[in-house]
């Protein structure tokens, strides 16, 4: 990531606003590869990904009487031309992979996370199709099935094969 000013151009690239008041607002990244960063004080900064980039945003809000708002969205980055979906904070919007509210849902998908990370993956490289089953599974009341190394590299088979 690299600071620049505010008014670098966005181009063709997603830009997401992160924030964060202590004990009062959190917008930030789980997970992802920003290609440019503008920081624009020390509680806001704007990140940028090119297309087809996949990012976890985690957005948590409270008031004086506790969590008021507790989500987490994983996005894939548009490419110019292609639908998408608007999302708070991330201009133009993206693909949404997986987007889940409520405290007890969102800490499951950072377990899911996490999970990834152990088995020794960045879960930008995991299957988009893990995370809709992963969403779907959720709002459903079910559980994830845990990501593995063999559905992951036959996700890679599947890729190079209609490359």
């Amino acid at each position: 990531m690299t600071p620049s000013t505010p008014s670098t151009p966005r181009g063709d690239l997603t830009t997401v606003e992160l924030t964060w008041i202590e004990k009062r607002i959190e917008h930030r990244l789980r997970f992802g590869r920003p290609a440019n960063q503008t920081i624009i004080d020390k509680r806001r900064r704007v990140v940028a990904f090119a297309s087809g980039s996949v990012f976890a945003f985690v957005r948590w809000a409270a008031n004086d009487f506790g969590t008021i708002v507790s989500r987490i969205d994983i996005v894939r980055a548009v490419f110019p031309g292609e639908a998408y979906q608007t999302l708070p904070y991330i201009r133009p919007g993206g693909e949404i992979l997986l987007k889940i509210a409520g405290w007890e849902k969102v800490e499951r998908v950072l377990e899911l996370i996490d999970a990834i990370e152990a088995i020794g993956l960045d879960p930008v490289e995991a299957a988009p199709d893990y995370w809709r089953q992963s969403h779907n599974r959720l709002v459903a009341g079910g559980t994830p099935r845990a990501y593995s190394l063999e559905q992951h590299r036959a996700f890679l088979l599947r890729k190079r094969a209609t490359s």
